[in-house]
């Protein structure tokens, strides 16, 4: 079975680690929906995307050495809810200077700004466990995930039901029912979310993938972010 190109880049490349973009990339050809971004490789064509993609924006560092944007170079690896050119330019040339201060290759990634209080944040993943091999998992995301640590697993691959059983057992699932007159998430855009990260885990050499967050709402999901981490050839 031939790779995904993503995945077909990194290992030419030598890496192990995709880089958001990449990551991406790999959810949509599984039928994931993501943000609208563009990858660039100056400030003058951050502030382009930045046109192109429509206000407000979210500026982040793009490299595979950086997988925790929001803790490197004391935070300036993701800057949110950028509304002009200047803030756009600002950002990104704070983004390059950073990652040319410290030997580190790396672009900016431009991507649309989504409301988070329009839905809920979920993480979905997917591991290569040493003993059960590959696992899907769904939980509470966002800045919460660590904190509440409510995930379910499932052993990969999984159906539509298994993966809505997983969901449904999580104690923060009244959140995607419309929990105090909120709006009830699209469940099944999120179950299926969860098959389709299971079978890229169990049929690729993926060691690691998180989306984190993944906004559920009424009118589906969106892959806010994404981490793959490959395994080891």
């Amino acid at each position: 079975m031939s790779e995904p190109d993503p995945i077909a880049a990194a290992r030419e490349d030598g890496r192990t680690t995709l880089t958001e973009a990449e990551g991406k990339q790999l959810l949509a050809s599984a039928g994931i929906g993501t943000t609208d971004f563009r990858v660039c490789a100056d400030a003058d064509a951050a502030v382009e995307a930045a046109e192109d993609v429509g206000y407000p924006v979210v500026v982040k560092v793009s490299a595979p050495r950086v997988t925790h944007k929001s803790d490197w170079a004391g935070g300036v690896g993701v800057a949110v809810g950028l509304d002009s050119p200047d803030a756009v330019r600002a950002a990104a040339e704070r983004v390059l200077a950073a990652a040319d201060g410290r030997g580190i290759a790396a672009d900016v990634l431009v991507e649309e700004a989504i409301d988070l209080d329009r839905g809920t944040e979920v993480i979905v993943g997917g591991v290569r466990d040493p003993s059960f091999g590959p696992v899907a998992l769904v939980g509470v995301g966002g800045v919460f995930t660590e904190l509440f640590e409510d995930t379910s697993h499932r052993i990969a691959p999984i159906d539509h039901a298994e993966a809505r059983s997983a969901i449904d057992e999580l104690r923060a699932a009244e959140l995607l029912y419309g929990y105090r007159g909120r709006d009830p998430a699209d469940v099944d855009a999120l179950a299926s979310a969860v098959v389709a990260v299971g079978e890229l885990v169990a049929e690729h050499p993926i060691a690691e993938l998180d989306i984190n967050p993944l906004l559920a709402t009424a009118d589906g999901i969106t892959a806010l972010d994404a981490l793959v981490v490959l395994e080891d050839t």
